[in-house]
């Protein structure tokens, strides 16, 4: 009865947004199951502090999943990242599409971590520039700078894709 009560609402909040959060956080960390572990992580860390958080419940678990995200970037920075195939949330889609949604997901892991961060963020979750500064701890020029040599990175990692497609099908004929 008492942790019912005292964490009132967090089962709510799971169950209504949980599908959001991991989809965020399988694109922070390039799996499922580390994105799992993460939100598992920030859900803990809210729990320790949910007499503390007053407010916005969500916005609090998405910053932790942000910052939690970002340290793991930082211990793992010598060691290269292994993104695994993964299947994005069903949603009735056609074949190429989801085809084109995994690989822009995979160039997405090709990305520095800062750059990945702030492009989730902006365009996944599409928060402004401000609030993404906000949710980063850095200053909404960085986002705006770090946003645009992400969005050139990928459009250089996908150029080569429009390429070999023109090659594909020219040999097709």
């Amino acid at each position: 009865m008492w942790r019912k009560k005292r964490f009132e609402g967090l089962d709510v909040l799971v169950a209504e947004r949980g599908g959001a959060l991991l989809a965020t956080a399988v694109l922070l960390t390039g799996s499922r199951a580390a994105g799992e572990d993460l939100v598992q992580a920030a859900l803990e860390r809210l729990m320790r502090n949910w007499s503390r958080v007053h407010g916005d419940k969500e916005g609090y678990l998405r910053r932790t999943l942000y910052h939690l995200a970002v340290d793991r970037w930082r211990l793992r920075r010598r060691r290269p990242e292994v993104l695994i195939w993964i299947e994005p949330p069903g949603q009735p889609d056609g074949t190429d599409a989801l085809h084109l949604r995994q690989a822009l997901i995979q160039a997405l892991g090709l990305l520095p971590p800062r750059q990945r961060a702030v492009l989730v963020l902006r365009y996944w979750e599409q928060y402004s520039e401000a609030e993404a500064a906000d949710l980063l701890g850095c200053s909404v020029g960085t986002v705006k700078s770090t946003a645009s040599r992400g969005l050139t990175r990928l459009r250089e990692i996908t150029a080569d894709w429009a390429l070999d497609a023109a090659g594909m099908k020219g040999a097709a004929r």
